[in-house]
């Protein structure tokens, strides 16, 4: 069993941090919920259970891919794709909020000189249309789902950041809250950190497992 309050993340014992959004330093897992349920409740659908965990792992494109197959849409990726962006970028002005600890440690890692990434399979308009969160204030760089070929079930994210981080795989620790990406991650030769969520799609035994370490709260890293 990992501890839930991991040595080696404070003080950091690795040279560049690479970092999930949505369920890993944000509470939007609602927020993509509502999406979801909106986006499919037009069509006269409900949100398969199993729904919202593919998407969080293929992105927008793959996702919207995924859908037109899965629910038979007679309907575009881009089409697809814009119609997540509007309702993300709308929720996202006002609602999207960082979770509680996630930004102290951000800043104090850049303050010792820990380069720190962003990668997401979120969409890069929907996250600058937060209010009082300033992404590029907290990362060096950002790679978006979007700019890589593979999904998270490929490292191609994780080690894209690294390589503009500067830093090669071993140097790096990422920090997710989904299994896969974790999983990936290691295949890399990266440290991993599997970080509970709010979100309750989340397996947390599975994560756990996935992962060198394992963090509860952001808030435990006591900064």
């Amino acid at each position: 069993m990992l501890p839930s309050h991991p040595t080696g993340l404070w003080p950091p014992r690795f040279k560049a941090a690479i970092f999930d959004f949505d369920g890993t330093i944000s509470d939007t897992a609602a927020l993509w919920r509502e999406v979801d349920e909106a986006f499919l409740g037009r069509r006269g659908l409900s949100v398969p259970p199993d729904y919202p965990r593919m998407l969080s792992i293929l992105g927008f494109r793959a996702g919207a891919q995924y859908t037109i197959e899965t629910f038979g849409l007679n309907e575009t990726v881009q089409d697809i794709c814009e119609e997540w962006s509007r309702m993300g970028r709308a929720l996202y002005e006002t609602r999207a909020t960082l979770r509680p600890g996630a930004e102290a440690y951000l800043r104090a890692l850049r303050d010792l000189g820990v380069p720190t990434a962003l990668a997401t399979t979120n969409d890069p308009e929907v996250l600058d249309a937060m209010r009082g969160v300033e992404v590029d204030e907290l990362f060096d760089v950002r790679v978006h789902g979007r700019e890589v070929r593979h999904a998270k079930d490929h490292p191609d994210i994780y080690l894209e950041a690294a390589s503009r981080l500067g830093a090669r795989p071993t140097e790096c620790i990422v920090f997710e809250d989904i299994s896969v990406g974790l999983r990936s991650a290691r295949t890399a030769g990266m440290i991993t950190c599997a970080v509970q969520s709010n979100d309750p799609i989340q397996n947390v035994d599975e994560v756990r497992e996935a992962a060198d370490l394992f963090l509860r709260d952001w808030r435990d890293l006591g900064l």
